[in-house]
């Protein structure tokens, strides 16, 4: 999979010029408002004193590191606040292969494109393990695609773009065979709170020198202009790991940071189950819409995102083009994600017109 500037982008460019009203169903972006309790952060914040103006700890807030780790029971020493999600995966990956053996890093097929981005810009040799028609990571595959040459291992669960959870097993095997091939295994765990199969199970669960686990506040509190993430790291990588964060970012927003804090500290589960429970509902909203176009599509356990194929309708960069043309509804095309799903079309359900695109994609392939 040769990686390219963002397909994200130019889908989104292309809608926007449209002539016509287009559905976005393309990124990731939840349309649902934050947590009340990171908007009154937020302008409490705003009123400190100067100091709440300079450079917070590099590796994050003492206070925001401490209410990470007992939420994932994990010491409060293995917690780096990252820029978002996207920098714990690049240092997880770049740190993978400075310090384990090899240059190879296995990913899943299909793979969200940034991750095959990294493999890229670290010029490691990207190998891709497919998953199967549910969309699932046979952990015996991957087992069978390790060798010495792995250093990294990248899972991603609930997954973009399938929906797939692996469940606690999975993520056993993941990590032995990370351990077995003295590799290190990177665990995006970003949608974990949008979890729709009940069996999500963390690698935390797991206690492993050969585990990197990354997550963010970006989806489950709608924040992603915020960037605030964070990675879970084995004790003998946090020098690397801090010292890379610390060149190239110094450190994260401390305003964020603050607000995210309390958001943390305040936000009742209520929040979370209905934002999960919205996306619920829109999936039955899209899938049934599928199903009245007669088209092929997996029901995600996990995530919000929809792969779906139309007979004789390949996921072209084409054939999205003109779906936003002719049928209005903008999503992405499969063979962005590699090749195994080229023949789909993934459909990001983070918006309140879910009924309209469905109504939509049903006339259009009808």
């Amino acid at each position: 999979m040769d990686y390219e500037r963002p397909l994200f982008f130019r889908v989104m460019q292309y809608a926007n010029a449209a002539e016509r009203d287009v559905v976005d169903m393309v990124s990731g972006n939840p349309d649902w408002a934050p947590p009340e309790a990171l908007r009154e952060g937020l302008r409490e914040y705003a009123d400190l004193s100067v100091e709440h103006y300079q450079y917070p700890p590099s590796e994050g807030l003492d206070e925001l590191r401490a209410a990470i780790a007992a939420e994932h029971d994990v010491p409060t020493g293995s917690v780096l606040v990252t820029n978002g999600a996207g920098e714990a995966n690049h240092l997880g990956m770049a740190v993978g292969l400075d310090e384990f053996p090899g240059s190879e890093v296995l990913l899943t097929d299909p793979v969200y494109p940034y991750y095959a981005g990294r493999a890229e810009l670290l010029r490691a040799d990207a190998r891709y393990v497919a998953a199967d028609e549910q969309g699932r990571l046979d952990p015996a595959d991957v087992r069978r695609a390790a060798s010495e040459d792995t250093a990294v291992i990248v899972a991603n669960s609930p997954n973009n773009p399938t929906g797939a959870v692996y469940e606690r097993e999975t993520m056993r095997s993941l990590v032995d065979v990370a351990e077995a091939n003295d590799a290190l295994l990177v665990s995006d765990e970003v949608y974990s709170r949008f979890d729709h199969s009940g069996r999500f199970a963390s690698a935390l669960a797991f206690d492993s020198d050969h585990r990197f686990v990354t997550n963010a506040f970006s989806k489950s509190m709608a924040i992603t202009g915020l960037r605030v993430g964070y990675a879970v790291v084995p004790e003998q990588l946090r020098p690397a790991v801090r010292t890379r964060h610390m060149l190239t970012n110094v450190a994260c927003s401390r305003p964020a940071q603050y607000a995210v804090l309390r958001a943390l500290r305040e936000t009742p589960p209520e929040y979370y189950r209905a934002n999960r429970e919205l996306v619920a509902d829109r999936i039955g909203t899209f899938t049934a819409a599928l199903d009245a176009a007669g088209a092929d599509y997996v029901t995600p356990e996990g995530a919000f995102y929809v792969l779906a194929r139309f007979d004789g309708y390949p996921g072209t960069l084409a054939n999205v083009e003109r779906l936003i043309d002719e049928a209005g509804v903008a999503g992405m095309p499969g063979d962005a994600f590699g090749e195994s799903r080229t023949d789909w079309l993934r459909f990001a359900l983070v918006t309140p017109r879910v009924e309209t695109a469905a109504e939509r994609l049903t006339e259009f392939f009808a």
